[in-house]
């Protein structure tokens, strides 16, 4: 009788152990908060797996369970103490988090460290109010940190280069102009921008110029204009302007596109994945029956969500953009292999091949060193796809990883902040976005020593090459697109005029002689190079610029507006070489110099020139 009652206790047991086990939920969802705030970026991972989500900008996530018995989910977020919960019999789990983080310095731009080149930004906010003024915060003990952890490249700014022992300045073009819609994005916040985030030349290009087209069957032409340099009349300022050839889009090649679309749990906010959408739609309107486009998705895993489809299908394509969802974590390395693989097996040998990457450049899990993706990029770069990158979203930003993608990849890269930037990017600039007409575009200027004491290249810190790269055709350069313009500024110290540069040491072994130069009026000369996109042997323009005396405001359109922003640029970073700038001759300038400015982004800038100089 015994031995019954025991049997009938052990099958109870199982039967109740079966039970509990059934009433673990497969999918569990919560928030995570601290303080009752949430915690946006959090991790939540299932225990012994590499399963897990990111939080949103509300703290909330959503986690579909493997279906281990007892499962454990572990939440971390940087700064806080790292919890473990065990999943019951709920499907709802909240989770509070203890900040652990040492008190930080309540400032907006912390410098650098020195390894590994790194800046991170705080952010502040009183009250749930962005932080409004020109760099001072509430310091109150009722201020609450938002840890921010968006990345930027350090910057030093180039200073004068003696002409007599360095007569020649090298450097790779750029058509990138995301650091002015990031930075318009920080000033409309209310939120003096990070330095380092401020690359002067991405300022200038930013904006279209009046450039003639190029002649007899050139991919581009090349014009130069200078006067005094409005914040230091005694130094002339050289204007270089670039316009590539436009290419109407019915003449463009046909294009293989790879839409490489980052959906992990970073991007569940409304100015990352809805905005994304929206902006690639835009994109699918001007596609043409002979172009087509594939959509590989990455988050805790990479896949193909859309085959190769025709352009005239856009009700295809948008559908599967529609249905994509944020979640999980950033497998960005195997997305792009898978990205690359893609384009490659639909390539088009007299097409345009590109992988589109749509992210907030958040890549944690996989090939995520920038040295990996890079090696990678450079490698399908010589196969010809081409890689364009745009940007989204704020918080954990990573422009440093993205404009360098972009760049090993023979592409550009755009930061898009809103709706209006998507349509500049990719419907106004449609052929300079996507359409190479010339490929490792360099630049060398040689300046006359009887003219020039010294010279200084604003911007373009990062795309300064040496002497001997200028005729190297194996190192890489920028791209220019369809229609696209390329603006450069030199600043320039005649002979004669006093300056605070240190004296030229006299050499022991070696003397310097001049040429007939001084009898010339050259102050320098242009030198060109550039590669058709399917060759690979590269071309050369020589040109000389004379000798010219204008008055910065008698200047041209392109020359005032270019100097307006370099100006708005070297105050916005403190530039030890803004002399005597001021945000008032920023707006007189670039008020004299608006045009015609048909699609408002002049009169924009002059907007937030005034938002930072109330």
């Amino acid at each position: 009788m015994k031995w019954k009652l025991f049997v009938l206790v052990a099958l109870i047991i199982t039967v109740l152990s079966a039970f509990i086990r059934h009433q673990i939920p497969q999918t569990v969802s919560g928030t995570v908060q601290e303080n009752g705030k949430p915690v946006s970026n959090a991790t939540v991972m299932e225990k012994g797996t590499t399963n897990s989500v990111q939080t949103n900008s509300k703290g909330f996530y959503k986690l579909k369970l493997t279906g281990k018995k007892a499962p454990t989910l572990v939440i971390s977020a940087s700064g806080y103490q790292t919890r473990e919960i065990k999943v019951k019999n709920s499907s709802t789990i909240n989770i509070t988090l203890t900040w652990i983080a040492p008190e930080l310095e309540k400032i907006v731009d912390i410098s650098y460290t020195p390894e590994p080149h790194r800046m991170m930004v705080m952010n502040y906010t009183t009250n749930g109010d962005a932080v409004k003024g020109k760099g001072y915060i509430d310091k109150s003990p009722t201020a609450t940190p938002e840890f921010n952890t968006e990345e930027y490249d350090g910057i030093t700014e180039t200073g004068f280069r003696n002409t007599l022992r360095n007569p020649l300045s090298t450097f790779s073009i750029d058509v990138d102009a995301a650091s002015y819609s990031n930075l318009r994005r920080f000033i409309n916040d209310g939120t003096p921008p990070p330095t380092n985030a401020i690359r002067i030349e991405e300022m200038i290009n930013y904006f279209d110029y009046d450039y003639p087209q190029p002649a007899n069957n050139l991919p581009l032409s090349v014009i130069t204009e200078m006067a005094p340099a409005p914040w230091n009349p005694s130094h002339q300022l050289l204007h270089i302007g670039l316009q590539g050839k436009t290419i109407s889009n019915e003449l463009l090649p046909p294009s293989n596109l790879v839409f490489l679309i980052d959906v992990s749990g970073s991007m569940d906010e409304e100015n990352k994945l809805p905005l994304l959408k929206s902006s690639l739609s835009l994109l699918i309107e001007q596609l043409r029956p002979q172009d087509h486009v594939s959509i590989v998705v990455y988050a805790g895993a990479a896949g193909l969500v859309l085959k190769p489809t025709s352009g005239n299908d856009k009700r295809t394509i948008r559908e599967a953009l529609d249905k994509l969802e944020a979640g999980g974590s950033t497998a960005g390395g195997e997305g792009i292999q898978l990205a690359y693989a893609t384009c490659k097996e639909h390539f088009l040998k007299s097409g345009n091949n590109r992988v589109i990457l749509a992210t907030d450049g958040d890549f944690n899990v996989g090939m995520s060193s920038n040295a990996d993706m890079e090696k990678l990029i450079e490698q399908k770069r010589k196969d010809g796809i081409y890689l364009t990158v745009l940007g989204f979203g704020t918080g954990n930003y990573k422009d440093s990883k993205m404009e360098t993608l972009a760049d090993k990849g023979n592409g550009n890269y755009a930061y898009i902040d809103n709706i209006t930037e998507a349509r500049k990017v990719l419907v106004k600039e449609f052929g300079g976005t996507l359409f190479t007409i010339a490929k490792d575009v360099k630049l060398q200027l040689e300046f006359n020593p009887t003219k020039v004491q010294a010279y200084r290249l604003i911007g373009y810190e990062n795309r300064a090459l040496n002497a001997e790269d200028f005729k190297n055709d194996q190192k890489d350069a920028g791209e220019l697109g369809s229609g696209h313009t390329v603006t450069a500024l030199y600043e320039i110290i005649p002979v004669g005029v006093k300056s605070d540069l240190p004296e030229d040491d006299s050499l022991k072994y070696q003397r310097t002689r001049l040429t007939s130069a001084s009898n010339s009026t050259e102050l320098a000369t242009v030198k060109l190079r550039y590669k058709n996109p399917n060759e690979d042997n590269s071309r050369e323009i020589s040109f000389a610029v004379q000798q010219q005396t204008n008055n910065a405001f008698q200047a041209s359109e392109n020359f005032r507006w270019s100097a307006a922003v370099a100006e708005f640029g070297m105050l916005l970073r403190k530039s030890e070489f803004a002399a005597n700038s001021s945000y008032n001759q920023v707006l007189k300038l670039a008020t004299s110099a608006i045009g015609k400015d048909k699609e408002g982004y002049r009169k924009e800038f002059i907007g937030l020139v005034e938002k930072i100089n109330d």
